[in-house]
């Protein structure tokens, strides 16, 4: 048998106020004073002096605001690219993604399309990557994604939602400081921290499942417990407990798999835009079938915090759009095998999947 070797964060900083010693982590990778830092912000923060008055700036070093109200696109990446390759003389010293899963995946993709050639259409799938990405780091705003943690970026392309899933793509440094969640609006947090519920339960009860990955996907669930069923946590603690959870749980999926939810939600994000952490808690909604244990709890969850999820969605869309959903979240074999063993093919029919995209 061959096992994965799997490549992780090689170096990461955890600690509240630790993003000001984001300048003293950055300034020995400079290369020179025309290769700047390009750092890749969530827009949200334009107008929020707290953090962006406190990003290192030097030289030609730039930020460049990004809008997250949509998924990450693989247009959006080529475009990034020529803006950095247009602009500057020399390669950056690096790409700092500073924001949630939409602008973190943005970082590792424009990275990686620094330094490999054609679009970054090219590079959807597994181990297409040939060449090094560039120095980029990650500094998460907003806890449950794992994109700080996993080897793969979220992206939608003309053809399909998949990312791009390669040893080149995890960041060379994350820096996790929960005080930079404390704005995060009471939904968003729900969905993003269900986000990484959905990836503990998945992992935990998929056929891929191996003692590194259990490992993991427990503790991060039973942080996941702590934090949205128990009244326990100041916020501060339950800030600290959601970042490492995200941690923990980005950890689980990478050396196993998740599985229908985030199959199933990767359909909705390219026929309807459903951003991807409301994506998951519309699917999981649904899926008692698949994940009776975890759905309870995920209702309960839902409950405690007064969420209300969307309804209705699909319930006007034409025979091609169906067709069209059903053919993206059916392209992401590993997903259905993991959830539903080496015969899922004959247990998710288009039948069975049509129906549960028609209760949503």
């Amino acid at each position: 048998m061959q096992y994965k070797n799997f490549p992780m964060v090689s170096k990461v900083v955890f600690g509240r106020g630790s993003f000001d010693q984001l300048g003293d982590i950055l300034e020995p990778k400079r290369i020179n004073v025309n290769a700047p830092f390009i750092f890749l912000v969530d827009d949200v923060f334009e107008e929020n002096a707290w953090l962006n008055t406190r990003i290192p700036l030097a030289y030609q070093d730039q930020i460049i605001f990004i809008s997250a109200s949509e998924e990450p696109k693989t247009s959006q990446v080529d475009a990034l690219v020529e803006q950095i390759i247009l602009e500057f003389k020399e390669r950056p010293s690096g790409i700092i993604g500073i924001g949630g899963g939409t602008v973190l995946d943005l970082a590792k993709a424009v990275a990686i399309m620094l330094t490999n050639p054609g679009e970054a259409k090219d590079y959807q799938g597994w181990d297409l990557v040939n060449n090094p990405a560039i120095y980029h780091v990650g500094v998460p705003t907003i806890s449950g994604t794992g994109a700080e943690v996993s080897r793969t970026t979220v992206l939608t392309g003309p053809d399909k939602k998949l990312g791009i899933n390669s040893d080149y793509t995890p960041f060379d440094q994350v820096l996790l400081d929960p005080e930079l969640t404390k704005d995060v609006p009471k939904d968003q947090w729900f969905y993003t921290g269900m986000d990484c519920y959905i990836h503990c339960i998945e992992s935990l009860t998929g056929s891929y499942l191996n003692a590194f990955s259990q490992s993991y996907g427990e503790k991060s669930l039973e942080l996941c417990k702590e934090i949205f069923l128990e009244d326990t946590l100041s916020e501060a603690e339950s800030q600290d407990k959601l970042m490492m959870a995200s941690w923990h749980g980005g950890m689980s999926i990478a050396y196993s798999q998740v599985g229908v939810a985030h199959a199933m939600s990767y359909g909705l994000a390219y026929v309807l835009g459903v951003k991807h952490g409301i994506g998951n808690c519309i699917v999981f909604d649904y899926l008692e079938e698949f994940y009776p244990e975890g759905v309870k709890l995920f209702k309960a969850m839902k409950a405690k915090h007064n969420i209300e999820l969307p309804q209705g969605l699909c319930k006007n869309l034409s025979e091609s759009e169906f067709e069209t959903m059903m053919d993206v979240a059916l392209g992401l074999a590993p997903l259905w095998e993991n959830a539903l063993g080496k015969e899922w093919e004959s247990i998710m029919t288009r039948e069975k999947l049509r129906s549960l995209y028609e209760k949503m």
